[in-house]
């Protein structure tokens, strides 16, 4: 090598390129459009609706097994296999709800004739206080005809017309009966088969970590919705079994016609604030057909009111905690959507769906807000 020769350059390891100073640790999760998610809502509120008489059996089946789960549970420490524990609780509901059936018929039956008769003497008393409001009607009347003149020109009145469909009453009997049938055995089968089925569920799963999610959430829906069910059913007994009791008690009712309201009050007592506002409602209408005075006609509807906001305010409160707490905002508007879609069966099912929507928002990461705003 010469002094005019340059050193040989020996290639080194290419430098490896900077790493980004703020790379992200995870890939943010895509959300979809606002749009994308209110056709989504609106398609499943029409498919439930349009479903229901296949959904309805299912949910009702699903509550009462709910409802009668904790009974089981005890059973089977008592060494009772689950099928006879289901067996038994399921005979056992059906049997009080015969016999409760037979004591109610004859005072409904009594009530449905009587109805035409009362409201035709409760006409006058009703008159008797909207008197005042008529004649103020009437002179505003008088005043707005004086001021644009003398035009006594009548509107034309629409008359409707209805056509007594014979055959419909003939095929409403029958759905009826197959659909009291389905939510009697799908009932037992939920109760029997159930827990099977809900473990086979969660093997399909892919991943252990939803698995474990999955599981969570299944057990707090099954132990707090159904601790909450049989609270419920227990303090809406307890409070029918009271008014009935005062309406018996303090007013002279018959037995039967009180236990009558107060089996009426305690189903009510399951759809808040709309049940009550109608058993306050009914048990007026009540009282003014029974009463001539006014102190007596307005005595059953203070007795329910009373006992009404003791349950709501104290007792319920007491035994259930802030655990099962819901806006009433929200259950206002969560009877309204299920009592619109289903009916009476809706406005039954409400509290225990929003309860379910409340607990699964509470263990899905990121929806602890929403939980928070059902509160």
């Amino acid at each position: 090598m010469t002094a005019d020769t340059p050193p040989a350059v020996v290639p080194g390891p290419a430098p490896a390129p900077a790493a980004p100073a703020s790379a992200p640790s995870q890939r943010p999760r895509p959300r979809a459009p606002l749009s994308l998610v209110v056709l989504a809502v609106l398609a499943v509120g029409y498919t439930l609706w349009i479903t229901q008489e296949v959904v309805l059996p299912v949910l009702l089946a699903m509550f009462f097994a709910l409802v009668g789960n904790p009974i089981i549970r005890v059973l089977q420490r008592l060494h009772v296999p689950r099928f006879l524990g289901a067996l038994a609780v399921l005979c056992g509901g059906l049997a009080l709800a015969v016999l409760l059936a037979q004591q109610l018929v004859q005072p409904a039956g009594e009530w449905i004739r009587e109805a035409p008769r009362e409201l035709r003497s409760l006409a006058p008393k009703v008159q008797k206080l909207i008197k005042p409001v008529q004649e103020a009607n009437k002179a505003a009347e008088n005043i707005a005809r004086a001021a644009g003149g003398e035009n006594t020109a009548r509107p034309a009145q629409v008359v409707k017309t209805e056509v007594n469909d014979p055959y419909r009453s003939l095929t409403a009997t029958p759905m009826l009966v197959a659909s009291i049938l389905a939510v009697v055995l799908l009932t037992f089968f939920f109760m029997v088969f159930g827990q099977d089925l809900q473990r086979k569920a969660i093997a399909l799963l892919p991943d252990r970590q939803k698995k474990k999610l999955t599981v969570g959430i299944l057990q707090a829906i099954e132990t707090e919705v159904s601790r909450y069910v049989l609270t419920i059913s227990i303090i809406n007994a307890v409070v029918g079994l009271v008014f009935a009791a005062a309406l018996h008690l303090l007013l002279g009712v018959p037995i039967d016609e009180a236990l009558l309201w107060g089996t009426m009050a305690a189903l009510l007592n399951f759809a808040p604030y709309v049940g009550p506002l109608i058993g306050i409602v009914a048990m007026l209408l009540m009282g003014f057909a029974s009463y001539d005075t006014p102190l007596q006609a307005l005595a059953p509807a203070a007795i329910y009111l009373g006992l009404h906001t003791l349950e709501g305010q104290i007792v319920t409160p007491i035994v259930l905690g802030r655990t099962m707490a819901i806006s009433p905002l929200v259950l206002i508007l969560g009877l309204m959507v299920f009592g619109s879609l289903w009916g009476i069966v809706g406005l039954l099912l409400a509290v225990p769906l929003l309860v379910c929507v409340k607990i699964v928002l509470a263990r899905v990461e990121g929806m602890e807000g929403w939980a928070r705003l059902l509160e």
